[in-house]
């Protein structure tokens, strides 16, 4: 019989503080599904809006999408899964800030042993959206993309990974995390007025493409700088899809699953990095969607649910 398990709900819509920690029964596995003890949970901005209620639905309902853990259930039918296996999850359900998360079995890869489980647990939205992203504009060897807010999660895998494409990469930032832009490879500019004049002064050949990863104008930076409209791709500014942009995220990803698997690798590898700006326990889960909400810092920002490093 299922027991009970600590998972984070959302009551009613508003800000930070409806947020709260409740006890729920655990549900255990059906067929084709498995159960994972959940170590570590990501935050993501996309979040707070359906926390919100701008996105429409009906509360009460779970939150969290990405999550690493342990295999602890395997319902009928499962196959390629052991109790023990450690893995990194993407839940449908926005149920993963809990102490167990219960899903399709394909909604799980294999954790690489020598990637963190912090990193693991926040990685799954940032790294298919990073790799939806940097397809999206298709870099080659020896162009120069802008990726504006190129410290954020998905900001700075993407200019990692656009960088591995053999493209040279300039990221917009706030001065503070420019020396870790510059340490790998990513040649850091300060955001705010004057910015177009700043890239152009680096960048006297032009901008080939632009990945737009925080919004706020950042569409306009790239026409402005001269970027053709199919070399323009942003994750947030869905409005400006209409000036035949690309305007493409997670859900275009044919394969989430080999995709995150990928980023895993080369994290795991030390090819790319994922920095964590902070860990909150998750009964601090408020502070820490405060803290996202400020939108600064470099990396990201994930939920300790049980036991990991």
């Amino acid at each position: 019989m299922p027991g009970d398990m600590n998972a984070v709900r959302i009551p009613r819509f508003g800000d930070s503080g409806v947020l709260t920690l409740e006890v729920v029964p655990e549900r255990d596995p059906g067929p084709g599904e498995v159960m994972v003890a959940v170590r570590f949970a990501g935050i993501n901005p996309g979040e707070i809006p359906i926390r919100e209620g701008r996105f429409g639905g009906e509360p009460p309902f779970g939150q969290g999408s990405d999550f690493a853990g342990d295999v602890v259930g395997l319902g009928e039918g499962v196959t390629g899964w052991r109790v023990g296996d450690e893995v990194i999850g993407m839940s449908d359900e926005r149920s993963a800030q809990a102490d167990y998360v219960t899903l399709a079995a394909d909604r799980v890869v294999a954790k690489p042993a020598g990637l963190g489980w912090a990193e693991a647990g926040s990685l799954y939205v940032v790294g298919t959206t990073a790799v939806a992203a940097v397809d999206a504009v298709a870099p080659k060897p020896g162009e120069t993309v802008v990726v504006a807010g190129a410290a954020g999660g998905v900001g700075i895998l993407a200019a990692q990974l656009a960088k591995r494409a053999g493209a040279r990469v300039i990221g917009t930032a706030s001065d503070a995390n420019h020396l870790a832009l510059e340490d790998l490879g990513i040649e850091p500019v300060a955001h705010g007025d004057g910015v177009a004049d700043r890239i152009r002064t680096i960048a006297a050949g032009g901008v080939d493409a632009f990945i737009d990863t925080h919004g706020s104008g950042n569409v306009d930076l790239a026409f402005e700088l001269g970027v053709e409209a199919d070399r323009i791709e942003t994750i947030i500014d869905f409005a400006a899809a209409s000036r035949g942009i690309r305007a493409v995220g997670m859900s275009s990803v044919a394969d989430p699953a080999a995709a995150v698997a990928l980023v895993a690798d080369l994290l795991a590898r030390g090819e790319l990095v994922l920095p964590i700006k902070a860990r909150y326990p998750i009964d601090e889960v408020a502070t820490a969607y405060d803290a996202l909400a400020g939108r600064h810092g470099l990396g990201k920002i994930v939920l300790q649910v049980g036991a990991g490093v």
